[in-house]
């Protein structure tokens, strides 16, 4: 989510993630629970792609996460936004996604991530960076991310610890 930007409604759901409603983007509150894809990008080296989010994010700000995620909007299903992030945010496209763990989030925000799985031996300049999404992406190996994680968590988005449990450790 971008400030100032007109933003689009998302689809909100109860707590067994069954829709219920729709809701602008901009409106959201800590009442309303709603659905959230990413991807985890690793390579044959063992490492994993991560993105440091534009400055003007409204949520975590200039913080390092997972390489594509989005918001599941109005019309869509986990599957087509995985999709259509993945192709805007890094110019990933053509290639099929494995279907990882659904995630419950509950820390400022309430919401479902579900999450996708891409393993490819890409090189960073490969990736076609959307700028007003992703400020920068590295290939961290698991030992830089994890002890990064531990020693600085101010740089990860705060859901980061929950998704290191399902994806990592």
């Amino acid at each position: 989510m971008i400030k100032g930007i007109n933003m689009k409604r998302i689809i909100i759901v109860d707590k067994d993630d069954k829709p219920i409603g729709l809701k602008d983007i901009a409106t959201i509150d800590q009442n309303d629970i709603y659905r959230v894809t990413a991807l985890w990008i690793t390579n044959s080296n063992d490492e994993i792609l991560l993105a440091k989010r534009h400055a003007n994010k409204t949520h975590d700000p200039g913080k390092w996460g997972p390489a594509v995620a989005g918001t599941v909007e109005e019309g869509e299903g986990y599957d087509d936004n995985i999709y259509k992030e993945a192709d805007e945010e890094l110019g990933i496209n053509g290639v099929e996604f494995t279907k990882g763990p659904k995630i419950e989030i509950k820390i400022k925000y309430h919401y479902f991530c579900q999450w996708y799985l891409l393993n490819t031996n890409k090189n960073i300049k490969e990736f076609t960076i959307q700028k007003d999404e992703v400020v920068r992406i590295k290939w961290f190996t698991k030992k830089e991310f994890l002890d990064e994680q531990e020693k600085h968590p101010e740089k990860f988005i705060a859901s980061m610890k929950s998704y290191l449990r399902e994806l990592v450790i």
